[in-house]
């Protein structure tokens, strides 16, 4: 096995991935990329390897073939220690549970709560063996309401929020420490800036660039926080939101993500 430690960054081709593995390669630390083939997730690791001097990993599969994920993380611990897990892959939409494929559905579940699930225990036991070692879930502020034109999404991500903080207590004591990101709203691509830009000043309230959100998220994690809201206007929101009524809530949510639906690819 290589003697190098490695952070495991999941969905690090684009978006806050991305960013995951260019301020963890700034930092000196080697890293391992996991991302779907035919992205650009290859490229990003030459610049990164000839930037900064470390060295980077490429796997490219589809995380929600559980055959496929078994396989490349049995190899992967074989041939390298892996000292912080960065559990970013997530996919999204928003539309109308009826306009709803149930590929998508099917997809949301697979790569949001299965996968993470599974490789979060696959590496688990490897993890144990070093004095410290961390796991960075990624959630979203929307784990913390239900919300109509969304449904599966932030079911997907209460999940994750509850996963991890069990995960935490039950690892207490050990030098494994699992930490939770609650990120908002991150204009990542077309598609998603158009939703943001769609809600106006309310859906703009909160939003960061990746890169903060990374910064943030990266420097929390490593100082053991159990939960991280980045963002002063996220921390507000969701104190706001945590003294409402339920159904109040969940109206004010709902009505706003629905102006995203015209944004939103068919699914």
């Amino acid at each position: 096995m290589n003697d190098q430690q490695y952070t495991l960054i999941t969905g690090a081709s684009s978006g806050l991935g991305k960013e995951f593995a260019i301020q963890v390669a700034r930092s000196g630390r080697n890293i391992i990329l996991i991302a779907l083939p035919g992205g650009a997730a290859r490229l990003l690791a030459a610049s990164l390897m000839e930037e900064f001097g470390i060295d980077a990993q490429v796997f490219e599969f589809d995380l929600t073939d559980s055959i496929e994920l078994r396989y490349h993380i049995v190899y992967i611990l074989k041939h390298f220690s892996i000292n912080f897990l960065i559990n970013n892959a997530g996919v999204g939409g928003t539309s109308a549970i009826v306009d709803t494929s149930l590929e998508r559905i099917d997809q949301i579940i697979q790569l949001n709560v299965r996968s993470m699930a599974l490789l979060t225990h696959l590496l688990i036991p490897h993890l144990l063996t070093h004095e410290h070692s961390y796991i960075m879930n990624i959630s979203s502020m929307a784990a913390f309401t239900p919300i109509a034109y969304k449904t599966v999404y932030p079911a997907s991500k209460a999940f994750i929020s509850s996963f991890s903080l069990g995960l935490r207590e039950e690892l207490a004591g050990t030098g494994l420490s699992v930490s939770v990101v609650y990120p908002g709203p991150i204009m990542t691509n077309s598609s998603t800036t158009r939703r943001v830009i769609s809600q106006g000043r309310k859906g703009k309230m909160g939003l960061l660039s990746a890169a903060e959100i990374a910064s943030i998220a990266l420097s929390r994690t490593l100082t053991q926080h159990p939960t991280i809201i980045p963002g002063f206007m996220n921390k507000v929101n969701h104190f706001l939101m945590g003294i409402l009524p339920m159904r109040l809530k969940l109206r004010i949510v709902s009505r706003e993500v629905k102006k995203e639906i015209q944004y939103t690819p068919t699914v």
